[in-house]
């Protein structure tokens, strides 16, 4: 056996499918064989390998065993001259395999080689090649340093900005989405170190093949897509905390007494920053639309005080007292925004109606307080009226201003047409344009480009795929999807890094499949359309109820504790209501199914176990379409009377 590829897979089952096809048109022409080490995927991964790819070698773990243990499973079994890691997240090119290993039979001293990788937008991901990260070198990339002075041999060795990305290299470190090696070399120097859960592997790794006397290349003769980002946060404190720590575990493990101490206090800071950044990053998306409608509204409700001062009251001579701006308006405030969020109008698409019904009914609920206040902080009812039309008017306003700067529309009512142009058949045009409709995407139809004899006659051709560029520039294309049916995949891998910088949005739909996968940059996945694109339960309204009905229910519950006999068994473990508080679980769900999306362990099950597998899939596919966070209830409600 020539070549083993091997692909770890947690939860990221469209780009694995995806993957796989790509791999299969990569390996025709060579002996190779392909593994997946799934490590306890809830999306349906596992049932999709099995009945769509039964010729893959498939090792299907209970448990999340982390990267490298799952990797070695492979490399222990594989009996092939050279071993791929290789990420679910990516697409390979037809001759990818065969060039790589060209490559390294013409290198006896090559011992591992890492590959010129693309994101989803078609950009070089500078991580395709790195050097040692010393001290040192750590230190100028977390200060910015080696930002500042990309060119410079001395500051650019994080990711040897200072080497072209189109010239093959000798470098230290090889990036683990595609990190392609000699088996006889891993038996000689030992496979991936199961101390490092995620991370830090590739790097430990490579060092050691570079101790042992061997060549890490990187090679620029091939390009792959790596989505990245699809299978892990980048923005998530936890991804700072364990990345920084497996660098810890490198540093003790190769670094001298005195540079390790350095290195950690590097990692220590690193890990406080970083994780500073990805909060503040993090909570400064989420926040942005909620303090800036705050501050319009708390500003509006200032100005209409002075006026209702001034104007409306002047005869009565009444003067509101600090407290009304210190306290009572910042509880309005509080309660239109919270009214606002609940009713969706921070969701994307905006949408006017949702800000407008938001702050009607946060209006209803201060009316409705406002009996409950002491009488002497009882100040105007009719300034509660105003002002919920001025936050109307202020609020709606600033966001078709802002939506008009930042993004040519105003976006009050639907979000904008995508203008969706295809590069594939007529055939595969319709399929995808049938794929669109069903998932609920709001596209504007361009057209379709393609070389097969006999679409030109199509009404909806617009010209040969050497006519591309063009027509992308001329029709304002935002969205280009490539058919793999009709394409290789190194031609769509050429269009992505010709057309990236140009198109908004770029994506591929698999030979088959019922979904469209893309994602236009590292840190923004974009929208990938799949049969779960547009149920309800998918739409981040019924997510954020659905967590709603979770809180509540966990607070409850332990609050009632005491009670837990008169609880349904599944409910009296006060571990399982506290995972269910840390969104660890949900309340009611179901098991993985590859029909249905992927929901967190339930501690109620959708549809009795007793029941035909049909039956379960139906009550299930229903619960999904046209979820509501009253269902959640009405099921709670049941099980307590053993009836769910």
């Amino acid at each position: 056996m020539k070549l083993s590829v091997i692909i770890v897979n947690y939860n990221v089952k469209y780009f694995l499918e995806q993957c796989l096809l790509s791999v299969q048109k990569a390996i025709i022409d060579l002996e190779a064989d392909i593994w997946v080490v799934d490590n306890a995927s809830s999306d349906g991964s596992v049932e999709m390998v099995r009945a769509q790819f039964p010729e893959v070698r498939l090792i299907a773990n209970t448990d999340n065993v982390g990267f490298s243990r799952a990797n070695n499973q492979a490399i222990r079994a594989s009996e092939a001259e050279y071993v791929l890691l290789l990420n679910p997240d990516t697409v390979v090119a037809e001759d990818t395999f065969t060039k790589c290993l060209s490559f390294m039979d013409a290198r006896p001293q090559a011992g591992g080689l890492g590959i010129r990788m693309l994101d989803g937008g078609g950009r070089f991901l500078k991580e395709s090649k790195r050097g040692l990260p010393t001290p040192r070198v750590a230190f100028y990339k977390m200060f910015g340093i080696a930002a500042c002075f990309k060119n410079s041999k001395k500051y650019g060795q994080y990711h040897l900005t200072y080497l072209s990305e189109h010239e093959n290299h000798p470098v230290d470190i090889l990036a683990g989405a595609f990190m392609l090696m000699r088996k006889s070399l891993l038996n000689q120097i030992g496979l991936l170190d199961e101390k490092y859960f995620m991370y830090g592997e590739d790097i430990d790794l490579s060092y050691r093949i570079r101790l042992a006397g061997a060549e890490n290349w990187y090679f620029a003769e091939s390009a792959i897509i790596h989505y990245k980002g699809e299978s892990t946060k980048k923005d998530s404190v936890n991804y700072v905390r364990v990345f920084y720590q497996a660098m810890a575990i490198f540093a003790r493990q190769y670094f001298s007494a005195t540079n390790a101490r350095l290195f950690a206090w590097l990692i220590q800071f690193g890990i406080f920053f970083r994780a500073g950044m990805a909060l503040l990053r993090r909570w400064s998306k989420l926040a942005f639309h909620p303090l800036l409608d705050a501050a319009l509204i708390y500003s509006g409700m200032y100005l209409l005080t002075q006026f209702w001062e001034n104007n409306v009251k002047v005869e009565e001579g009444l003067i509101y007292p600090p407290i009304y701006m210190q306290l009572i308006v910042p509880i309005y405030v509080l309660l239109w925004v919270l009214s606002a969020y609940f009713s969706g109008a921070y969701d994307k698409p905006f949408r006017a109606a949702k800000l407008v019904r938001g702050l009607l009914v946060g209006t209803i609920v201060i009316s409705a307080a406002y009996g409950f206040f002491p009488p002497d902080h009882r100040y105007s009812r009719g300034l509660i009226v105003v002002g919920a039309a001025w936050s109307i008017l202020l609020t709606v306003s600033a966001r078709a201003l802002l939506n008009l700067a930042l993004y040519g529309h105003t976006g009050l009512t639907a979000p904008p047409e995508k203008g969706t142009l295809v590069v594939g058949s007529a055939a595969e045009t319709y399929r995808v344009h049938a794929i669109l409709q069903r998932a609920g995407v709001n596209h504007k139809f361009l057209g379709f480009v393609s070389d097969l004899p006999g679409d030109e006659e199509n009404e909806f051709y617009v010209g040969a795929l050497a006519d591309l560029p063009e027509a992308v520039r001329a029709l304002g294309v935002d969205e280009l999807i490539f058919c793999g049916q009709d394409l290789h995949n190194k031609q769509i891998i050429g269009y992505f890094e010709q057309l990236g910088a140009v198109v908004g949005e770029l994506k591929i739909v698999p030979a088959g499949s019922d979904y469209v996968i893309g994602s236009s940059s590292v840190d923004y996945p974009g929208d990938t359309y799949t049969p779960d694109f547009n149920l309800r339960i998918s739409l981040p309204a019924s997510k954020r109820n659905k967590r709603v009905v979770d809180l509540a229910t966990g607070f409850l519950l332990l609050l009632g504790l005491p009670l837990f006999w008169l609880y349904p068994a599944r409910l009296r473990s006060p571990m399982a209501l506290f995972r269910l508080l840390l969104g660890q679980h949900t309340l009611v769900g179901y098991p993985p199914h590859s029909q249905l999306p992927t929901l967190k362990p339930a501690l109620i099950q959708l549809a009795h176990t007793q029941q035909h597998a049909s039956l379960q899939l139906r009550i299930r596919k229903s619960y999904v379409k046209d979820y509501t966070a009253l269902e959640d209830v009405k099921i709670l409600l049941r099980s307590f009377y053993g009836k769910a």
